[in-house]
């Protein structure tokens, strides 16, 4: 009994130091490898120093010199950087900034960040081998923020092209780039989101990621466990200046198709469908009879545009586009952005509770998308007060032109006394445009509306802010 227990003992201890063995194994195993990446890629990978040129004084021109003493030792500093005409810098002075980029041709078109080469007068870009360029600026798009420069070689490595429409939130990517101008340096990380939308950045799906993004990592891959580009990193979110865990990259199929347009015009063209959209919120939605916040809500329709041909209205909200669903207003940019010009596509849109379809001809883009100047009122002349706390007035035909109001719609909002309106965001200077998806024409018309709305109801109304352009409010209609 003695023995046989301690052979247990022994065959207990041996299969827990093999499990524990197989389980080390198997958390080994689990972890990337990117060594490989690296050696690959990083050939491909290349440093992009800018130049600008700065004629007169470093921190001014014509600035007033101080008084100081005679012989001073101080005088010929200030001559330096304040006097253009001091002697110590009759040239004026060189700034320098780097940035990262990679190579996509065996005969030297590179792309990188348009921030990174931005205003410059000299771009060089230094190889892996410690081979030096100057790269001439092909082109580069703002509203990407992808530039395309090519170097005089010729046989050079390049990296491989991946697709950035099958990630998936928690793989691994690795990035190669020069952070505070370290040549190829590597940082890796994972995936944290797709389809990130960016404040002003509304024609790129961002990825996100955890990956160290530091300055000077802009322009550089953003690699998948395949070795594949799947990015081109750019932004960081950080309010240090360095990076504190958000990194955002621009999806490879973005940049290329960009980079396609300007290495054969110069320039890009976009689709465009010609609608101010919004989010859709949960309000909202019901308002509009929708099972759960998805969808851009139309809230303008510029005249003449693509959409206005194919009958798209006030209030449509968008949910497919050519059979992609449209999970929020941000999705839907890039989805026009990227499409054919003259190309018909479908749009799947809810109306008055139904779901129908729209066959839209994509139109292009202006380079000037139409800045609204804001606009400046006088007093009001006549006004009019309902049960939601609003005070409004007509419209004349000045405030209406200031607006780039089309017909005869709107009443400007006065004064918004604590109530309803006030609940749903509606503010003094705002102009109504439509209540309870019905065009408001004078006060009188309004007051009639809100009392044919149901009491308990949520409905939206259409607004124009000055700053903002024109959007939907929920709001909700007291009981009593």
């Amino acid at each position: 009994m003695r023995v046989s227990f301690s052979v247990f003992q022994r065959f207990v201890l041996f299969a827990a130091l093999l499990a524990g063995f197989a389980l080390a194994q198997a958390r080994t195993t689990a972890l990337p490898d990117f060594t490989t990446i690296v050696e690959r890629n990083a050939p491909a990978v290349v440093n992009i120093s800018i130049i600008q040129n700065h004629p007169g004084a470093l921190l001014g021109k014509n600035l007033p010199l101080p008084e100081l003493p005679e012989n001073s030792p101080f005088g010929e500093l200030f001559k330096r950087f304040l006097d253009p005409h001091g002697g110590g810098m009759p040239h004026g002075y060189k700034t320098r900034s780097t940035g990262s980029g990679f190579i996509i041709s065996p005969d030297g078109y590179i792309l990188t960040n348009r921030h990174v080469v931005d205003g410059a007068d000299e771009v060089q870009v230094r190889l892996s081998d410690h081979r030096e360029f100057t790269a001439k600026v092909i082109g580069a798009d703002e509203k990407t923020d992808i530039a395309l420069v090519k170097i005089d070689a010729k046989n050079l490595p390049v990296v491989k092209l991946g697709r950035s429409d099958n990630l998936k939130v928690g793989e691994w990517v690795l990035a190669i780039g020069s952070p505070f101008g370290l040549e190829h340096s590597a940082t890796a990380g994972i995936i944290s989101a797709l389809g990130r939308s960016l404040p002003s950045e509304n024609y790129v799906p961002f990825i996100q990621t955890d990956v160290a993004i530091n300055p000077g990592n802009s322009g550089g891959p953003l690699f998948n466990l395949d070795g594949e580009v799947i990015g081109v990193n750019s932004q960081i979110y950080s309010r240090s200046g360095g990076y504190m865990g958000l990194s955002f990259s621009i999806p490879i199929q973005v940049a290329m198709n960009v980079a396609d347009q300007l290495r054969a015009t110069g320039h890009v063209s976009r689709g465009w469908l010609g609608v101010a959209i919004q989010d859709v919120s949960r309000d909202l939605a019901e308002s509009f009879g929708l099972s759960r916040p998805v969808g851009a809500l139309v809230a303008q329709v510029v005249a003449g545009s693509p959409a206005e041909k194919a009958g798209l209205r006030l209030g449509d909200v968008i949910l497919s586009f050519n059979g992609k669903e449209v999970e929020d207003s941000s999705a839907l940019p890039p989805m026009v952005g990227a499409s054919p010009i003259g190309k018909a596509v479908d749009l799947g849109i809810l109306r008055d509770g139904r779901e129908k379809h729209v066959q839209v001809v994509i139109g292009k883009l202006a380079e000037n998308d139409g800045e609204v100047e804001p606009a400046r009122f006088g007093e009001p002349e006549q006004a009019a007060s309902g049960r939601l706390g609003l005070v409004v007035t007509e419209l004349d035909s000045r405030r209406r032109q200031a607006l780039k109001l089309r017909g005869d719609t709107g009443v400007l909002v006065e004064k918004v006394e604590p109530g309803p309106a006030r609940e749903a965001g509606i503010r003094p200077g705002d102009v109504i445009l439509m209540f309870d998806k019905r065009p408001v024409r004078d006060p009188r018309e309004l007051k009639k509306l809100i009392a044919r709305a149901g009491a308990g109801r949520t409905v939206p109304v259409l607004i124009q802010r000055r700053a903002d352009g024109p959007m939907f409010l929920a709001l909700r209609i007291p009981k009593s």
